[in-house]
């Protein structure tokens, strides 16, 4: 397995990942390849996949905004999990975002995640009881039959 920088090319592999995850919260806006590469612009080096000779196995997307980092689907591939694959793509994001000075990451998992959030306490990252998540939609996908 190597771990190598994520790039718009690998974009349908990441995608078809995505789907094979049960519980991922995809976006029509954010989570389109529009989407994904221009944070993968935004992001150079910050957003991995794991590949086997089968393929895009995992994918992790970092980025930040210049004082925190912030990850974002994070995913393996089912049949590849309990592997490692999750914590060393996790690594490799959280050297990234600290060679470029972030000093400390947020995420968010849905609570219902009950695997997502062991893997995340079992890495350090705690969950916060004072905080309550909040978003507002700038635009929406708006779908027109024709």
């Amino acid at each position: 397995m190597t771990i190598r920088n994520m790039g718009g090319q690998d974009y349908e592999q990441v995608y078809d990942l995505w789907l094979s995850c049960a519980g991922m919260g995809l976006n029509d806006l954010d989570d389109s390849r529009e989407g994904i590469e221009k944070f993968l612009q935004r992001n150079p080096g910050t957003c991995f996949v794991a590949e086997t000779e089968e393929g895009i196995v995992g994918a992790i997307l970092a980025g930040n905004d210049g004082r925190r980092g912030y990850i974002y689907h994070t995913a393996v591939r089912p049949a590849c999990r309990r592997q490692g694959i999750a914590t060393k793509l996790v690594e490799r994001a959280m050297d990234a975002l600290e060679a470029l000075g972030i000093n400390k990451v947020a995420l968010v998992v849905f609570s219902k995640n009950a695997d997502g959030n062991a893997f995340w306490e079992k890495n350090g990252f705690a969950a916060r009881a004072d905080l309550t998540y909040r978003n507002k939609a700038i635009r929406e996908l708006i779908r027109i039959d024709t």
